[in-house]
């Protein structure tokens, strides 16, 4: 059984935990939402690579994890490259928009990114843009604003409908028949998408693979237990206010695991 550790500056990881904790349920977990310093996606490099060393520092020396999921687009851009050198003891796995496979399923060659800025400004995301084939077109689509909405404790469709309406308009008017969701919050508004764009607008979003990913990473006597040992544990830490973040995630997710989480606030 392993422990491991999640991060987000709010709810977007959620929707790579729900994955995890259906397929890989004999773990303990650690979510710990940033969301007193939500959204990262308008914030300077620095300050999220520095912010990125000092949740890991806490989920591994405090919390005991030996894994850690880096469950955030914009923080796995800017952030991920010195957590693995300031902790080469650790596993850390990160998230990064679905770019190749959407290259693979678009028959247009046009696919829009939506991501929030510092993603689509950061140096890993541009350098990944470059390894792509020539000959597609790639439309980048700054989601400011989105996050906050998704955040909100209302979630009130109709302004994330008329968010849609602007922001996409250029999209829409484009050839893309694909569009990326490049940041891990967006899954949760893929139903008001689906409403919002055409029929034949793919979705990619890379939750399943990032949850395959830690399935290789654990170790082989932890996936052998997955079948032997109970359900394992969920923590759940927040830096504004504990209890409404489980019942955020219990109205976002409905993995059972939610029922028995615990809560933490926490000071970081």
């Amino acid at each position: 059984m392993s422990n491991i550790g999640f991060f987000d500056s709010g709810l977007g990881g959620l929707s790579i935990l729900e994955l995890a904790l259906d397929q890989l349920p004999h773990h303990d977990y650690v979510y710990l939402a940033d969301t007193a310093n939500n959204p990262y996606g308008e914030k300077e490099g620095a300050w999220i690579r520095e912010r990125g060393l000092a949740l890991v520092e806490h989920l591994s020396r405090v919390r005991g994890c030996s894994i850690i999921v880096v469950a955030c687009n914009t923080a796995t851009a800017e952030a991920i490259q010195d957590i693995r050198l300031h902790f080469p003891h650790l596993r850390v796995l990160g998230v990064e928009p679905g770019i190749k496979p959407a290259t693979l399923q678009t028959k247009t060659k046009s696919i829009g990114i939506l991501a929030t800025k510092a993603t689509l400004e950061s140096k890993k995301f541009n350098d990944l843009i470059s390894t792509m084939p020539r000959g597609f077109d790639f439309l980048k689509i700054p989601g400011t604003g989105l996050v906050e909405l998704i955040e909100e404790t209302s979630r009130d469709p109709f302004q994330i409908q008329r968010w849609l309406e602007t922001h996409l308009l250029e999209f829409r008017s484009s050839q893309a028949d694909t569009l990326v969701l490049g940041c891990t919050h967006y899954p949760f508004i893929i139903d008001l998408l689906h409403n919002h764009l055409s029929p034949h607008i793919q979705l990619v979003h890379t939750g399943q693979a990032v949850v395959n990913h830690l399935s290789s990473h654990l170790h082989p006597v932890d996936v052998s237990m997955d079948a032997k040992v109970s359900t394992g544990s969920l923590h759940l830490l927040c830096n504004v206010d504990a209890s409404l973040l489980l019942s955020k995630a219990q109205k976002l997710l409905k993995n059972k695991a939610m029922a028995h989480a615990s809560t933490e606030f926490l000071t970081l």
